[in-house]
């Protein structure tokens, strides 16, 4: 590499960013254990990817949306940005127990991109909470959008991003009395990485909140599909009064294996307004049509063969089976005596271990038992002493790690 350099400065929220994205470490510490470990089967209870082959449904409405594309009479350029009416409308009516405009849903590639534009729609003067610990991407976006500002002195997170603390002692939902003023919270249900589900009353207290306060809910919906208790709300817009408050992201990704197809969306009410007036529905639809051509429309084929009566059928087999994993795993860490969360609504399990630092618990595991898990301090501030391990994994991989945790850590 030469010595040449542009006159272009480099953009300081990128190097406001945290060394290193947490996925991406978690990798490099995997290949360094592998390294030195050739000959050891390393399994990954880490990153939340889907393993198991797309379902019969999914796969042939796949495989029939690109044989139309081969086709003159059935092939289709730019398709419209929002997303395919019919694939709107399907989403609207078999995904929801709430009323939903078809009009509201708007297709996207997928729930990490919408969380993304958000930062982008609300602008970097956008004062932003989240809950602690949260996925990285609302933090991470928010830091890259400028919105956040630089680090903590302190190393606790970003100076300019309201941290708010979930955690066993106040059943993972925050103190909303005790939080600092903020205009944007992102809240995710069930939520990643600890495996909690808020219940109606927490949504209610959640929703008057924001009303009180004038603020907007980003709701993160991706796992909704994962709740099996009925009890419990699938969708911020089951709450009296949401509407005016909140927008809902939500993906086919993990319900029945788009991660790597790509295809999600976002639900943004007519009643919710900038203070000025402003529909938010009208400037995300600006963002989606200046910024993104539309989702693939062989991914919206799947996603319409998705919610076929057949299709639904398997995504509930689907979800089964990766709650059959994390029984497993929470089993074996009761066996040991670990404390551990969540597991029951969500595919993440939350398991804490006192008395050393999210990365020495993530270290000694990986070293002991060749099992990779995520550590919890990637999550933010209140993640430290925790391990997060999801339930994604083929059967007797999941089935072959707890045995290894039991006789390792036992």
């Amino acid at each position: 590499m030469g010595d040449y350099v542009t006159r272009v400065s480099r953009n300081q929220n990128f190097a406001n960013l945290s060394a290193g994205y947490l996925f991406p470490e978690v990798a490099r510490r995997r290949r360094d254990f592998q390294e030195r470990n050739p000959g050891t089967k390393v399994i990954s209870l880490g990153v939340g990817n889907t393993t198991e082959a797309l379902s019969p449904r999914v796969a042939e409405g796949l495989r029939l949306g690109a044989e139309r594309l081969g086709t003159s009479e059935g092939y289709s350029g730019y398709g419209d940005e929002q997303g395919s009416g019919e694939l709107r409308a399907a989403i609207a009516e078999r995904l929801y127990r709430c009323p939903i405009a078809p009009s509201e849903v708007f297709v996207s590639d997928g729930a990490k991109c919408d969380i993304g534009r958000l930062q982008a729609l609300f602008g970097r003067e956008a004062r932003v909470a989240v809950q602690d610990p949260a996925y990285p991407v609302y933090v991470d976006g928010s830091v890259i959008a400028g919105a956040a500002g630089a680090p903590a002195a302190d190393g606790s997170g970003y100076a300019g991003i309201a941290y708010l603390p979930c955690a066993p002692g106040n059943d993972f939902f925050p103190e909303l009395s005790q939080a600092p003023e903020f205009d944007l919270l992102y809240f995710c249900s069930p939520n990643n990485p600890t495996g909690a589900c808020a219940t109606r009353a927490q949504l209610e207290e959640l929703v008057a909140f924001a009303r009180r306060r004038g603020t907007i809910i980003a709701y993160d919906a991706a796992y909704a599909e994962y709740i099996s208790d009925p009890t419990l709300p699938r969708s911020i817009f089951e709450i009296p009064g949401s509407r005016e408050v909140a927008l809902e992201v939500n993906s086919f990704s993990k319900p029945i294996g788009f991660t790597g197809v790509r295809l999600g969306w976002t639900v943004v009410p007519e009643e919710l307004r900038f203070s000025d007036g402003t529909q938010v529905s009208k400037d995300w639809n600006r963002m989606m049509t200046t910024l993104f051509n539309g989702a693939s429309n062989v991914a919206q084929a799947g996603g319409l063969a998705a919610l076929t009566d057949e299709g639904l059928a398997e995504m509930r087999s689907s979800i089964a089976y990766y709650m059959g994993n994390a029984a497993l795993i929470k089993a074996g860490l009761d066996r040991l005596g670990v404390p551990n969360y969540g597991g029951t609504d969500a595919p993440y399990i939350w398991a804490q271990f006192p008395g050393k630092s999210s990365w020495q618990a993530f270290e000694g595991i990986l070293e002991a038992c060749a099992v990779v898990t995520t550590p919890g301090s990637g999550f933010g501030p209140a993640g430290e002493g925790f391990l997060r391990f999801s339930a994604f994994g083929h059967r007797e991989e999941v089935a072959e790690a707890v045995r290894r945790l039991e006789a390792k850590l036992g």
